[in-house]
């Protein structure tokens, strides 16, 4: 067999960080009052051309490089194809939200495409060390762009609560490695499992990853590790928002499968209670809190948390089926949110002046189409059927299902008709509003890069629900090879335990 360079191996992380780099290189001799749309230009040709490598990545064969520590396969180009996917339509929804607003638009970008880089990083890490730095690199980012409109009271303040928080939480998980570092000798995940299949220190094993677990519930905005989420997501610029609700949790999904399937399988009797746990919690404490919510980013911000929860189902399930219906919801779920988010940005503007509901009424008279836009993403939301949100939700309960966990799906099917009360009633704002009640038009356009993001979002939202074999064959293949792995790691163990 030929040996694949290690680069290959991290090809979509190198480009998105030569981008990043010529961004700033190239801000630094732009004139105070040049436009840095091609900045984003350069930065979405640079994500592009990251999606062409990772889709390259799938004729590789799978393997691990730079000393075990990161490894490419159909699971983590998975990953790299929706967080991809995810920072490009942000570009293109953001090339004109700053324009004439901050004169830092080209760091704006820049941040984008490093968050990327560590997102990206997280999804291929099998060493948790690597898992940390690269969890470090995204978290950074993130934390700046929650914060970009300075002259808002309220976005500074997302941001420091973000990265207080945020801060604390990684603690949680970098202690969570050193526990189990300590129980099994080792950081990398296949290590782990054999350490975990052969016995080593239980205890040590199950308090590292619970607390392993707390780090990245925060992340994902799991309750009960959810306070951060509505305050940083209404404070924070609606199209970072989209993008902070999704590719972080995109990664940290990928980084939780790789945990509890790939490193504790054989302990899955221990972690699967408090996968139910949280479950429930993220899904009964999200849709309840978005039911008294009048600020619309606050709503989407508790409907996150309760999606969280829809998608931690899906970890109750046997790998690898439940490995395939959690990166499958990952996808759906990106697509209708970041969606979201953009048409917020779009209605809202820059300074977000349409942030209540009663701000949305008959707004479909005055912006039919952006209306439509959203419309499709709130159903998509709900779980009507032929978008990627049913599709999504249908594939996650028969997998709990066939699991033998009905109970679960259950709960989760009535969380869903909760949830729709609230979409429900801001489509009602938007259309079942009499013409004395609607308001004068307000003078926002639509730019072509933003209207090709969001047609993007809308055709993703449909083919995910209507044609979703070609996802999902990819879902299956990752979750197959990595099960496959997992397998491997664990029988070596078995193998060489004294009898």
């Amino acid at each position: 067999m030929t040996e694949v360079s290690p680069a290959l191996r991290i090809l979509p992380e190198i480009l998105l960080t030569v981008t990043g780099v010529l961004v700033m290189l190239v801000e630094s001799v732009l004139g105070v009052k040049t436009s840095r749309k091609p900045l984003g230009a350069l930065a979405i040709f640079g994500t592009l051309a990251t999606l062409v490598a990772s889709v390259y990545q799938l004729q590789l064969p799978a393997g691990t490089a730079f000393f075990g520590t990161v490894q490419s396969d159909a699971f983590s180009v998975f990953f790299h194809l929706v967080i991809g996917g995810i920072v490009l339509v942000t570009l293109l929804v953001s090339l004109d939200y700053f324009e004439g607003h901050s004169s830092y638009v080209g760091e704006y970008y820049a941040l984008i495409l490093f968050g990327a880089v560590g997102m990206m990083l997280m999804t291929s890490s099998v060493e948790l060390l690597m898992v940390f730095i690269s969890l470090e690199i995204s978290s950074i980012s993130t934390y700046i762009l929650a914060g970009y409109r300075k002259r808002s009271a309220t976005s500074p303040e997302a941001s420091i609560k973000y990265f207080l928080l945020g801060s604390f939480a990684t603690a949680f998980f970098l202690y969570g490695i050193a526990l189990c570092f300590g129980a099994t000798g080792s950081t990398n995940i296949y290590e782990i499992a054999k350490g975990v299949a052969g016995g080593a220190s239980p205890l040590l094993l199950t308090v590292a990853f619970g607390m392993m677990l707390i780090g990245l519930g925060f992340k994902v905005s799991l309750a009960p590790f959810h306070v951060w989420t509505p305050d940083v997501y209404e404070g924070a610029p609606a199209p970072v928002v989209g993008l902070m609700s999704t590719a972080p949790k995109a990664a940290a999904f990928a980084v939780l499968l790789r945990i509890a399937y790939g490193a504790y399988g054989t302990l899955a009797h221990v972690w699967m209670p408090l996968i139910w746990i949280l479950a429930i919690l993220s899904m009964t404490i999200g849709n309840l809190g978005a039911l008294t919510q009048r600020n619309v980013k606050r709503m989407l911000a508790y409907s996150s948390i309760a999606h969280a929860g829809y998608l931690m189902v899906a970890f109750t399930a046997l790998a690898p089926m439940g490995i395939a219906a959690a990166s499958f919801y990952t996808a759906a779920y990106a697509a209708m949110n970041v969606g979201a988010f953009a048409i917020l940005s779009y209605l809202s503007g820059f300074d977000e002046k349409r942030t209540n509901l009663s701000d949305y009424a008959g707004i479909a008279r005055r912006h039919p189409v952006a209306a439509a836009a959203f419309a499709v993403f709130l159903i998509s939301l709900i779980g009507i059927p032929f978008t990627a949100g049913f599709f999504g939700k249908f594939y996650v309960f028969t997998a709990a299902l066939n699991s033998g966990n009905a109970w679960l799906a259950v709960i989760g099917l009535l969380n869903s008709g909760v949830a729709a009360f609230y979409y429900l009633r801001l489509l009602a704002q938007m259309y079942m509003v009499t013409e004395e009640q609607t308001v004068a038009p307000d003078n926002v356009h639509a730019r072509p890069a933003f209207v090709l993001g969001v047609a993007i979002l809308v055709l993703a939202v449909f083919a995910l629900g209507i044609f979703p074999n070609r996802a999902l064959r990819l879902a299956r293949a990752g979750a197959a090879t990595f099960a496959a792995q997992a397998t491997a790691a664990q029988n070596i163990s078995a193998a060489v335990l004294p009898r």
